[in-house]
């Protein structure tokens, strides 16, 4: 289904995603959840949540599809980074279309390209301009582009009550 060109046929993975948002209290169910939302929706081969502490400065994964390359694990100092003033402080999406998109966003982007991945969106969930963690999809060259951040946008929202919970 090409849901860029009929987004009424997200309304079904939308409502599927608020009702584990707000049936279960598990994290990890709910992330399971979204990922299924955001691959039929999306798409994509590598997807994480993290959480993100602005005051402590620093990030924790909640959640990867892929864990022996990305665990789960606990807190990372995120230091002073492009992508972090962009995505973590200003609130913005980031749209990496390649390769090179990848290396000046992420400082482990040799493991990123040994998955064979070469482009990223990157989606702020953001309560009253707080920005509380974020959705990260990943997938081959050329794979995501300007309509998607929309719909990922939408669909990251709905994550908002999960990451407040942790804070």
């Amino acid at each position: 289904m090409d849901y860029e060109d009929d987004k009424s046929a997200l309304w079904p993975l939308a409502a599927k995603l608020a009702s584990s948002v707000a049936q279960s209290v598990d994290e990890k169910v709910i992330c399971a959840c979204a990922e299924t939302v955001f691959a039929e929706a999306i798409g994509h081969q590598l997807f994480t949540v993290l959480a993100y502490n602005e005051q402590a400065g620093e990030v924790v994964r909640m959640y990867s599809n892929r864990p022996s390359e990305y665990p789960v694990s606990g807190t990372k100092a995120m230091g002073p980074t492009p992508w972090g003033e962009h995505v973590l402080r200003r609130g913005k999406f980031f749209l990496g279309r390649n390769a090179d998109d990848i290396k000046w966003a992420f400082p482990d982007h040799v493991t990123i390209a040994g998955m064979g991945l070469e482009s990223a969106l990157n989606l702020p969930v953001r309560v009253a301009g707080v920005t509380l963690g974020t959705v990260n999809l990943l997938h081959v060259a050329g794979h995501y582009h300007h309509a998607q951040v929309e719909i990922g946008s939408i669909l990251a929202a709905l994550l908002a009550p999960v990451l407040l919970a942790r804070t």
